[in-house]
C-alpha cells in the first residue's frame, strides 16, 4: 500500500541576522522533510530577519536562495524589516528608533557606518545613503516584497499577532508586526491557530489559538521552526 501524502508547512521564527542558525535550520528542515513521505512542502518564515545578530545581508541571501528543492518559500514583514526598509525612505523619522533596536549590526553587516548616536542627524543620512548604495537590488525587492499574513487552513501566519476580533484582511499592519498584550492575553477563538513570532519565549508557547516560536535565537542560539500537517505539531530547534 502507498503511503499517505504527507502535506506539511514549517514555519520559522525570528532570526535577527543568525544566518549560521538558519542554515543548521535549514539542514534540520530539510532532513525532516526527507524523511516522511511524498507530499506538499511549504516553508513560512515569520519576520524580523535582521537586526541584533551579525550577519542581516547573509540572512536575506539565505532566505532568497533557501537550498530546500520542492519547497514553495514565503517571508511575512516583521517590525525589524519594516524598520530597515522604512529607514531608506525616511531616515529621520525612521532611524533613531532602528538604532536603539539593533540596527547597527545590520548596518555593519553590509559595510555600512553607524551613526555615531541615536540622534546624529548627519551621520544618519549619510548612513542611509551607504545603505542605500551597499544594498543589493534583490535585497530591496525582498523588503518591498514581503507578505503581512499567510493564511492556510486552519492556520493564519503573521509576524507579531492579530487584533482578535478581526478578519485577517482588515488587520492594521501596525498590529499584525508590533502587537503584543491584546493578542498574546486573548483566549478568542480566531477561526484559526495563530502562528507568530515577536515575542520571545525559552520554549514554544503553545496555546488553543496561538503557537508562538520566537526562542530568542540571536542571543539564545536556538532558532524554532514548527512543522504542521496531517495533524501533527512538532518543533525542530538548532
Amino acid at each position: 500500500m502507498a503511503a499517505l501524502a504527507s502535506d506539511l508547512i514549517y514555519a520559522v521564527g525570528d532570526v535577527h541576522g543568525r544566518s549560521d542558525l538558519l542554515a543548521r535550520l535549514h539542514d534540520l528542515i530539510r532532513e525532516d522533510a526527507a524523511a516522511r513521505p511524498p507530499g506538499s512542502r511549504t516553508l513560512v518564515y515569520l519576520g524580523d530577519f535582521v537586526d541584533r545578530g551579525h550577519d542581516s545581508r547573509g540572512v536575506i541571501d539565505l532566505v532568497l536562495a533557501p537550498d530546500l528543492p520542492g519547497f514553495e518559500c514565503l517571508a511575512l514583514l516583521g517590525n525589524h524589516d519594516w524598520m530597515m526598509r522604512e529607514f531608506l525612505r525616511s531616515p529621520l523619522e525612521v532611524g533613531p528608533g532602528w538604532m536603539l533596536n539593533g540596527a547597527r549590526a545590520t548596518l555593519q553587516s553590509y559595510g555600512v557606518k553607524p551613526p555615531s548616536t541615536a540622534l546624529d542627524v548627519e551621520g544618519m543620512l549619510a548612513a542611509r545613503d551607504a545603505l542605500a548604495e551597499a544594498l543589493p537590488m534583490a535585497h530591496w525587492n525582498f523588503l518591498n516584497d514581503l507578505r503581512l499574513y499567510l493564511a492556510r487552513p486552519g492556520y493564519l501566519f503573521v509576524h507579531a499577532g492579530i487584533r482578535p476580533g478581526r478578519p485577517a484582511d482588515k488587520q492594521s499592519i501596525e498590529d499584525l508586526i508590533w502587537i503584543r498584550e491584546e493578542f498574546l492575553d486573548s483566549d478568542a477563538d480566531h477561526g484559526a491557530v495563530v502562528v507568530h513570532g515577536h515575542t520571545i519565549a525559552p520554549a514554544p508557547d503553545v496555546r488553543r489559538n496561538r503557537i508562538g516560536i520566537d526562542t530568542g535565537a540571536y542571543y539564545s542560539g536556538r532558532l524554532t521552526a514548527v512543522v504542521l500537517g496531517n495533524g501533527e505539531t512538532m518543533f525542530l530547534s538548532t
